[in-house]
């Protein structure tokens, strides 16, 4: 059994923190909103007053919180992972965020004797709740090598991408196949219930076909109910989308489709949805075609 901190105790990090106290390990955790460790604290976790005691207390610490400045905080703000010399100490950043971004987050922890690894996942609630999530790595082989037998508790597929940041590239194209799938879906959907079609006829069609894929499968219900309470929040894709984005620049690259699936989860989260589910693209398309699915 080994002492483990987890950082961020929201959708994701709950059920993840679960599974790694059901194969037996003892969790430190911190979340900024108390409240939400009280559900893995009743089922033994052991609160700690913020990052810092996390890592004091622990040789290998997870990460998984919104965006980028949520990491940079944890890490570098007061009370946060790297205020005290840790040296020796892991710190596995599973958040999905800026690539560019990572890479200078590692080099500052590197400097302090902190090894990183970032590992963004996808998979989602269930896949988190299941323990199989996919993990894309960057870092180093020897850092990977210590955390491999708990990230195998937390997913089923573990690809070692490259050095740091290569696995939150990996994810944001991961992200940018996610939105623009669904996107696709909610649009073919649409279309099929103005023509007169029945969308769910439709689906169950496509689904036997080369359209078919793990957005339709997973969450075409979803779309069909108008079932949008988050499994991934609307706010969460816009702001993998803007990485994407962002990164691109830097780049030099253009990624239009990109450019204009993000407008659209602007618009959502504009109109106040950005806790609702990323399927509630839906709703988006719908005003700007006014027609309802059904």
């Amino acid at each position: 059994m080994a002492s483990l901190g987890f950082i961020g105790l929201g959708i994701m990090g709950k059920p993840m923190c679960r599974n790694l106290m059901k194969a037996g390990h003892r969790l430190y955790v911190f979340d900024a909103q108390p409240d939400a460790m009280n559900p893995v604290l009743k089922e033994g976790a052991i609160a700690c007053v913020n990052s810092r005691e996390v890592v004091e207390r622990t040789e290998v610490i997870f990460i998984i919180v919104p965006d980028t400045a949520d990491v940079e905080t944890v890490l570098f703000g007061p009370g946060g992972a790297a205020e005290r010399p840790a040296s020796g100490k892991i710190i596995v950043d599973m958040s999905s965020i800026s690539p560019i971004e990572t890479k200078e987050f590692a080099q500052r922890l590197f400097a302090l004797g902190i090894e990183m690894l970032d590992a963004p996942v996808s998979g989602g609630e269930v896949g988190a709740e299941s323990g199989t999530l996919s993990i894309m790595v960057g870092g180093k082989d020897a850092a990977l090598a210590k955390v491999r037998p708990y990230l195998d508790v937390l997913g089923t597929t573990i690809t070692h991408i490259g050095d740091h940041g290569a696995g939150q590239t990996a994810k944001v194209a991961n992200q940018i196949i996610v939105a623009l799938n669904l996107e696709a879906i909610c649009e073919a959907l649409l279309f099929a219930s103005k023509a007169g079609a029945d969308p769910v006829k439709v689906r169950k069609a496509l689904m036997g076909g080369a359209a078919n894929s793990r957005m339709l499968e997973i969450k075409g219900d979803w779309i069909l109910a108008h079932r949008f309470q988050p499994g991934f929040r609307a706010k969460h894709q816009q702001k993998d989308l803007n990485n994407a984005l962002s990164a691109a620049r830097k780049l030099g690259l253009a990624l239009p489709n990109t450019a204009t699936t993000h407008e659209l989860y602007s618009a959502l989260v504009g109109d106040g949805s950005e806790e609702l589910d990323h399927c509630a693209l839906l709703t988006a398309l719908e005003r700007l075609s006014n027609h309802r699915l059904a």
